[in-house]
């Protein structure tokens, strides 16, 4: 009896010399059994890599929208401070309008936190599918060559199936809360804002430290494809009173702008945990723009504005505001704080 050592690509049998040359099985494409096995090994390890790349993927995702959820309850309670402790005394609300906000706010918060619930399953969902097919594909390789022959296709097609459609972290944003009147109150505050220092560099910090924070990777800042940016101070410190002013951003993909201690200014660094920085940030990545704030980082869940960024200092009152001037709206703000030093205009601006 002849050895069956050949493999029939189309049929998926083991057959012997004979066999290949019979009528049945001439016109199919024959290899041997150890080599298309080894092949089909190599395939299957590189499917492996493939899964274990998206396993570890969608694992920064799920721990981000993990973050999220842990987050949001605490993000919403500091959104509802900043609109009610401080920007409705620059243009008070009747009772009616105010609880009419809040009722909004408590609305949109209970709608993105079941949205955030949702996407954190799907990425839970996911995990485990991808865990199990690597597991299944760990499993092949390890097999005798024709069971790998006859398993391959199935195993492979599951594989490639699973790894479609990659959850993607949901960019949760709270309406815009607009106020008539609100600029037109600011403007009386508003200043010139000479720029000094300008200089235009190829790496910013603060911008880098941020691509790590959302990619979790530590290789994503030395990435040489990223653009020049625009850096400036004001020429002016302020050491009291009130003040605004007003930057274009709507030709960045990557801006930074606020105020910061004259000691910031002076440091080579300028990273991001500096304290005495008070900066809202939108950085791009992964063609999505996300908000920030400095001291301590945090995300600000609204929407991106794409024209002129107002920023109010209150010296006295410890706060720093940054608002949207096209939709006279509030972006976020910081409160309570306690400045000790002078604090000048920063602005930072670049393209991905």
């Amino acid at each position: 009896m002849s050895t069956k050592s050949f493999f029939c690509e189309v049929t998926k049998d083991a057959l012997c010399l004979p066999c290949c040359q019979s009528k049945a099985h001439v016109t199919h494409g024959h290899c041997s059994i150890e080599w298309m096995a080894e092949e089909y090994r190599q395939k299957l390890l590189k499917q492996m890599r493939s899964v274990w790349e998206k396993t570890q993927e969608n694992k920064r995702n799920l721990n981000r929208e993990t973050s999220k959820v842990r987050m949001w309850e605490g993000y919403v309670t500091l959104w509802r401070k900043m609109i009610f402790a401080e920007y409705w005394k620059m243009c008070p609300l009747g009772d009616h309008e105010e609880t009419r906000y809040l009722e909004r706010i408590e609305e949109e918060s209970k709608e993105i936190f079941q949205q955030l619930k949702e996407s954190q399953h799907n990425m839970d969902v996911k995990g485990q599918l991808l865990r199990g097919i690597y597991e299944e594909l760990k499993e092949l390789c390890r097999r005798p060559d024709m069971d790998l022959l006859q398993g391959f296709e199935t195993v492979l097609e599951k594989s490639e199936s699973a790894q479609l459609h990659m959850p993607q972290p949901l960019v949760p944003e709270f309406g815009s809360c607009p106020r008539p009147g609100l600029i037109n109150w600011l403007d009386q505050f508003q200043v010139y804002v000479a720029l000094d220092n300008e200089t235009v560099t190829c790496q910013v910090p603060l911008f880098e430290d941020l691509r790590r924070l959302l990619s979790d990777r530590p290789d994503v800042a030395n990435n040489p494809t990223r653009s020049k940016y625009f850096l400036a101070w004001g020429a002016e410190s302020f050491t009291s009173g009130q003040h605004y002013w007003e930057v274009d951003v709507a030709d960045c993909a990557n801006w930074a702008i606020g105020f910061c201690n004259d000691s910031w200014t002076r440091k080579n660094d300028m990273v991001v945990d500096s304290e005495g920085i008070f900066l809202l940030f939108c950085i791009k990545e992964n063609n999505q723009c996300h908000l920030f704030t400095s001291s301590p980082l945090l995300p600000q869940y609204v929407k991106r504005p794409l024209g002129h960024v107002g920023v109010f200092l209150d010296y006295e009152g410890g706060v720093v505001s940054f608002v949207n001037v096209a939709r006279s709206s509030l972006i976020c703000s910081f409160l309570s704080c306690s400045f000790s030093s002078p604090l000048k205009p920063f602005l930072c601006s670049g393209h991905p």
